[in-house]
């Protein structure tokens, strides 16, 4: 396959889906042209420019770093169609009307370049019938292209092929999808609402239906079908209500009106709630009501009978809640055998997913493999239908399913195909995933850019080893793996929950260090999960603390800190391969590594200000290093207090980047850091990097003095806390922990420019980490996390 180097990208339409597209590109350094019909009054950009500057509103954010958005160029049809000239890739993303888009072809066609990509963001509409508005040159580059909304966020991205679309378009696409914008790619069929939204929304109505016939309210539903049931959080109605129920509706009536011969027809009739609340205006989350309301602090639940807003918080019974923690084939038995009403609604949408998966495998996708994969990447299910099917004991299951259309139980009469009884045990082996129409097992995609994927996510069955259990295994302890795959690198990976720093954690660190110096190039340490280290394991040195107080926690506070120091100074490179959460001692960890390749979600901070105590594992020092760093590569003789203020800031309010584009904006990532969009190709980077170090003849740095801001610094800081104090803005101790946070980062009661080193700045660190753990509103805060997992402010 021939690399297609996509230079810069068009997006038409700036709607909630093309402005967000836009973003996305903008937040993987692909240049972008946001394009939108010219405004009839004002600027002819106006309402571009209006939805680049609503971008920097929405929460979640779009953007890595909000002030980026202007970086986005604005472009108007009347004035600028010159421009897709410019542009590799051109997606549309305007309203879903086939006679607008179709009218928009026409009009752009002139204007692309003879090797452009062309793809239509829709969700459901057939990608062929709006290839047929383009000239029979552009219709081998054409092809559809779902993103899921919010395009940032969510993994899937769905390909669909016309039938002349080029093959060799969709695998450029795929690749481009894939490594720049850390995508994960689902081909579907030219069927309506593709195979996510076919899938998952059948599942909504099934949901809908069935919570009617077993008188279950909004909020049990949603208890029960969220991530007790291994779905996503927002579980069914509160899914809908963020989607936007009108949105909802139009993806109902795509079906409704395009899939009259569906067995499921009947079942897609809109939801008398539903049609209810959008005929009143409540149209969800944006309308500020829809099937729950917010008010003040209260989450209230519509009741459809009275149509009104009454009191929510209902829950899942706790018999129903032990049968969902049991493994998958006892869980499903119990379900369906039991006479509880909230089993029995369980038992009912889960054989109702099961039926429609199977029925309609043949029709929307090549495979089993990427309906569950849909149903994973696009509405957060842990196991896709088919996994879970498969999990449960595949033939004990499908008698079930069978009995119940039989008995006229399910949602349609239509038999299961004739393959789900052919003796398999389930549809996901180590050759491949099941392909009705091939009927035949598919392995998955053998596109170059996979081969950047050393763990790509798989399916239950598909016998992919387990990262973990991968390589050449050196040293292992509780908490810890050391291993490599190829014998150059070697890499770190913590087990620990939420990888939190213990002393077996240290020990491994401290192991992992001598091995790579004595016999590796590099150390990467990674994990195959969504956190790098949530920090130190406070609950582990509650023992060591209640026996000897914090002269007890000192001792270990300074095993941590000179292993910060050991592996900064390490004769080979360290690369901290981070995706997830990487705060307090995780933040610090990364910060002391030579070099960081971070996933784009990678969230990072140092925020012990939380638990009532300051970073001691030498994130101060590092502000302070920093910040003499920055000042000496600014201007010799600069005023280093200018270059603390933010690194201060972010310690003294614990502030988190949001992505790793603001974690490095807040310093904790460096400009020559890695940012990967993909997280399943972080390992491959970071091995990378760990050895192209390695063959420059890395050398660590050498140990300098580091000046400081002095006591000037630390009474200028001071001043500006009382006046937040008097204003209300920080408590008391808030102040207290400030204070001693800007004495570290200043160096103490020494002169401005006075020279101190590393160890001088961690003692420091050291002894006001202890000091403040003998303080009664820390103890209060460590207490309140441990207890309930959220801050205390006292």
């Amino acid at each position: 396959m021939n690399r297609f180097p996509v230079r810069k990208v068009a997006v038409l339409g700036a709607g909630v889906m093309g402005a967000q597209i836009a973003a996305h590109m903008l937040n993987c350094k692909v240049p972008v042209i946001l394009f939108d019909l010219a405004a009839k009054e004002g600027p002819k950009n106006g309402i571009v420019d209006k939805a680049i500057a609503n971008l920097k509103k929405l929460k979640p954010s779009p953007l890595g770093v909000a002030d980026d958005a202007a970086l986005i160029q604005a472009a108007n049809y009347d004035e600028h169609l010159a421009l897709l000239g410019e542009c590799d890739l051109v997606i549309e993303a305007i309203a879903e009307r086939m006679d607008w888009k179709l009218d928009l072809y026409t009009k752009i066609a002139p204007a692309l370049a003879a090797h452009a990509i062309v793809a239509s963001n829709t969700s459901g509409l057939s990608i062929t019938r709006l290839s047929q508005a383009l000239p029979e040159s552009v219709r081998p580059r054409f092809c559809g292209i779902h993103f899921f909304n919010p395009p940032r966020y969510m993994a899937l991205v769905e390909l669909i092929n016309t039938p002349t679309t080029q093959p060799e378009v969709l695998d450029q696409l795929e690749a481009f999808v894939t490594t720049a914008l850390g995508k994960s790619v689902v081909h579907a069929k030219d069927t309506p609402n593709f195979v996510a939204n076919r899938v998952g929304v059948a599942s909504i109505l099934a949901v809908m239906k069935e919570a009617e016939n077993f008188g279950l309210t909004y909020d049990v539903v949603d208890d029960l079908t969220g991530k007790k049931l291994g779905r996503a959080s927002s579980a069914t109605f509160r899914t809908a209500d963020v989607v936007g129920l009108d949105t909802m509706a139009h993806v109902i009536k795509t079906m409704q009106d395009n899939l009259a011969s569906d067995p499921f027809h009947a079942s897609y009739a809109t939801p008398a709630a539903l049609q209810a609340l959008i005929d009143k205006g409540a149209l969800g989350q944006k309308s500020g009501a829809g099937f729950f309301k917010k008010v003040g602090k209260d989450i209230l639940r519509l009741d459809p009978a009275k149509g009104e807003y009454v009191p929510g918080g209902g829950k899942a019974e706790p018999i129903v809640d032990r049968i969902l923690k049991k493994p998958a084939a006892e869980r499903l038995k119990l379900l369906r055998e039991s006479s509880n009403p909230q089993a029995q609604f369980l038992w009912a949408i889960l054989r109702d997913g099961f039926h429609y998966a199977a029925v309609h495998l043949e029709e929307i996708a090549d495979t089993a493999r990427d309906v569950d994969f849909a149903m994973r990447w696009g509405f957060g299910n842990k196991q896709g239908p088919f996994e879970l099917w498969q999990d449960a004991g595949w033939q004990q299951v499908a008698a079930w399913v069978k009995e119940d259309i039989d008995a006229g139980k399910a949602l349609c009469k239509a038999p299961l195909p004739d393959w789900v009884f052919d003796g398999r045990t389930g549809v996901h082996t180590p050759e491949g995933s099941w392909s009705p129409a091939k009927k035949a097992y598919v392995p998955r995609s053998q596109l170059p850019v996979y081969a950047r994927q050393h763990f790509p996510e798989n399916v239950l069955g598909s016998g992919a080893v387990e990262p973990l259990k991968a390589g050449t295994e050196v040293w292992k302890n509780e908490e810890a793996r050391i291993w490599t795959l190829d014998g150059q690198v070697l890499i770190l990976s913590i087990t620990a929950k939420l990888h939190l720093i213990s002393q077996a954690v240290m020990d491994a660190i401290a192991k992992a260090l001598e091995l790579a110096e004595s016999s590796y190039q590099g150390l990467v340490i990674w994990s195959p999960d969504d956190v790098f280290s949530a920090g130190a394991n406070l609950e582990s040195l509650m023992p060591v603390f209640m026996k000897s107080g914090s002269k007890g926690i000192a001792p270990v506070v300074k095993t941590l800190q000179d292993l910060m120091l050991r592996m900064r100074y390490a004769q080979v490179p360290v690369v901290a391969a981070m995706r997830g959460i990487a705060l307090g001692g995780g933040c610090e960890l990364s910060v002391y590594a030579h070099r960081r390749v971070a996933a784009m979600e990678t969230y990072v901070g140092l925020v012990e200000v939380g638990v009532g105590l300051v970073p001691a594992g030498g994130g101060l020092t590092y502000i302070a290093r920093r910040a003499a760093e920055m000042a000496n590569a600014g201007n010799a003789g600069a005023d280093l207090l200018k270059f603390l203020t933010d690194g201060f800031t972010n310690a003294a309010m614990a502030k988190v980047g949001t992505s790793a584009l603001e974690s490095r904006k807040y310093g904790y990532l460096l400009h020559s850091d890695v940012v990967v969009p993909h997280k399943d190709e972080l390992l491959f980077v970071a091995l990378a990097q760990a050895k192209a170090m390695a063959a420059e003849g890395f050398r660590p740095p050498l140990r300098r003095a580091i000046p400081v801001a002095g006591r000037n610094a630390v009474a200028t800081i001071r001043g500006q806390l009382v006046n937040m104090r008097e204003g209300g803005f920080i408590s008391a101790h808030d102040q207290h922990i400030a204070t001693l946070i800007a004495e570290v980062v200043c160096g103490g009661d020494v002169d401005a420019g006075a020279l101190v080193t590393e160890e001088y700045l961690m003692t420091m660190e050291r002894e006001r980490f202890c000091a403040l753990l003998d303080h009664p509103k820390t103890q209060e805060r460590i207490m309140g996390m441990l207890q309930t997992g959220k801050p205390v402010r006292n």
